[in-house]
C-alpha cells in the first residue's frame, strides 16, 4: 500500500491578554471573530489519524518520550472517521504508525521496527521484541515538523474503486 497522506490543520490561535485600555478594540475583534465564525478558544493539540479508506483499520503508534521508546495499540478506526491517538501538545517531532486493513488485507508499514501485540497494548522499549514475547512490526515515520497538532490520513490505493 502507498504511504498515507499527512496534513497539518490550520488552527485559530488564542488572543493574547490585552491591557484594559484596549478593551474596546478587543471587544470589536471578538465580535468580528463571531461574525466570521472564528474561535477564540485555545486550539486543540493532538495527534489524530483519519481513515479515509473504505475499510476498517487497526492502528498502532510508536514514539519516544522522557521514559524512552513506547508503542501503543490498537485503535480500531471505522471507514471515513478520525480518531485521536494522543491527546495534548505533541512532545516529539517524530511519531511512528503501523496500520492494518481489516477488510481487504494489507498494511501501512515502514522500516522502523518496534514491538506490538495481538491485543490492546502499551509496550516500553523497542528492543528484543520477539525474545520478550511480542511481535516485531515495521512502522512508518511521521515528521510533524515540531508542530503542536498533527493529523495523519490513511487513503485507499490509487485506482481502486471508492465504494464496494
Amino acid at each position: 500500500m502507498r504511504p498515507p497522506h499527512m496534513t497539518r490543520p490550520g488552527a485559530a490561535k488564542p488572543l493574547a491578554a490585552a491591557p484594559l485600555a484596549a478593551a474596546p478594540l478587543v471587544a470589536a475583534l471578538l465580535g468580528l471573530g463571531v461574525i466570521l465564525g472564528l474561535s477564540t478558544s485555545p486550539a486543540h493539540a493532538d495527534l489524530k489519524l483519519c481513515n479515509t479508506t473504505t475499510s476498517r483499520v487497526g492502528v498502532a503508534i510508536g514514539y519516544k518520550d522522557v521514559e524512552g521508546w513506547a508503542t501503543e495499540g490498537w485503535w480500531n478506526v471505522a471507514s471515513h472517521t478520525c480518531e485521536t491517538l494522543l491527546k495534548g501538545v505533541l512532545i516529539a517531532r517524530f511519531y511512528y504508525i503501523h496500520a492494518i486493513d481489516y477488510d481487504r488485507g494489507g498494511e501501512w508499514a515502514g522500516g522502523l521496527y518496534m514491538c506490538t501485540d495481538d491485543k490492546a497494548f502499551t509496550i516500553r522499549d523497542a528492543k528484543e521484541c520477539v525474545k520478550r514475547g511480542y511481535k516485531r512490526t515495521g512502522f512508518f515515520e511521521v515528521d510533524t515538523g515540531e508542530e503542536r497538532d498533527w493529523t495523519v490520513r490513511l487513503t485507499d490505493p490509487e485506482g481502486e474503486a471508492k465504494s464496494q
